[in-house]
């Protein structure tokens, strides 16, 4: 599957959103405590795919996501 050309507005959301998925999955995997995911991490994520014209528009993102990050085959 070829990779998309992302602007970069649009790259900075993917990456963003890649960052906010991560930090979510690490404040699961801690022991003890609820899952704290710090709100600079949401904020940053919320802008970026608002920069990106993407707000409210996530089915446009994640094929955007799907292209340029595409899971790995079997």
């Amino acid at each position: 599957m070829p990779t998309a050309v992302l602007t970069d507005r649009e790259r900075t959301a993917v990456q963003a959103y890649l960052r906010l998925l991560h930090t979510v999955r690490a404040a699961f995997d801690r022991d003890g405590g609820p899952p704290v995911v710090p709100p600079a991490v949401l904020a940053e994520a919320e802008q970026a795919l608002g920069e990106a014209g993407l707000t409210g528009n996530e089915e446009a993102f994640f094929r955007l996501l799907e292209s340029w990050c595409p899971e790995p085959g079997p």
